[in-house]
């Protein structure tokens, strides 16, 4: 796992960056197949916004690579989120990009291609049922049939006849169909922020086992998780966030080396 180093800007412009994210480019390329990379860049500003990632003057920079399952530190306000949110298209950053396969998100896609996603609470439609939910969700993109959604529902541990409505779902059954949301396209990028959120003991080991049988070549799977038994079993890597700055990385496969 290439560990890609912290950068530090005073008064960087967007040239400057621009050589800078060839650089790490090209260091990232060097013997590793190169997939799937994120590049966010905050510079400063005159008023910081809501969407900066980073609210200095400093670079915040990883690149996931497939087969690479990631996990988010830090405290809250920490600029987590705020990154899962930036990943899938839901934010863009004031200053620099987030690009996915070669394409800037914002300029030449509005989402990324394949991205599943449960940031926060999940939201569905209160009148409707789960599966109703979910086969809503899976006629957008038309690519899974009516099978999959029940074969999913039934992994996390959801009844997929159930007539209950999504206002009626415990806590926990929201958080489940949040994750059989995300999971059921078997999506190239995976996000999951605090997936074990309400979640009993035997639904955890559910769900960890559904995380990692998506650890495949050509996807990642993103994670914000403050379990440290669910990260050493479930992560490749951590990247620790304080402030929206990155200030800390580790190498699990490293350790266990």
């Amino acid at each position: 796992h290439t560990i890609i180093p912290e950068w530090n800007f005073m008064g960087s412009n967007d040239k400057t960056s621009q050589s800078v994210i060839n650089t790490i480019s090209q260091i990232a390329l060097q013997g590793r197949k190169y997939d799937i990379g994120f590049m966010i860049i905050g510079q400063r500003t005159a008023n910081i916004s809501k969407t900066i990632l980073t609210q200095c003057n400093t670079m915040i920079c990883f690149q996931a690579f497939d087969d690479t399952n990631f996990n988010f530190l830090g405290k809250n306000g920490s600029g987590k989120t705020m990154l899962m949110r930036a990943i899938c298209g839901l934010i863009l950053p004031t200053s620099g990009f987030v690009k996915i396969n070669n394409k800037i998100i914002g300029k030449e896609i509005s989402f990324p291609d394949s991205v599943g996603a449960l940031i926060e609470n999940p939201g569905f439609i209160s009148e409707y049922s789960g599966f109703q939910n979910l086969k809503i969700l899976a006629q957008i993109q038309k690519k899974i049939d009516d099978k999959k959604i029940v074969d999913t529902m039934r992994m996390v541990g959801l009844d997929p006849n159930e007539k209950k409505s999504f206002r009626k779902y415990s806590l926990g059954m929201k958080q489940k169909l949040g994750i059989a949301a995300a999971m059921m396209e078997d999506p190239q990028i995976l996000v999951l922020d605090e997936p074990f959120n309400a979640l009993d003991e035997a639904s955890c080991e559910n769900v960890k086992k559904m995380i990692l049988s998506a650890k495949v070549p050509d996807r990642v799977v993103l994670l914000s998780c403050h379990d440290k038994n669910q990260i050493n079993a479930l992560c490749d890597e951590t990247i620790e966030l304080a402030q929206g700055k990155i200030i800390r990385r580790d190498s699990l496969y490293e350790k266990e080396k």
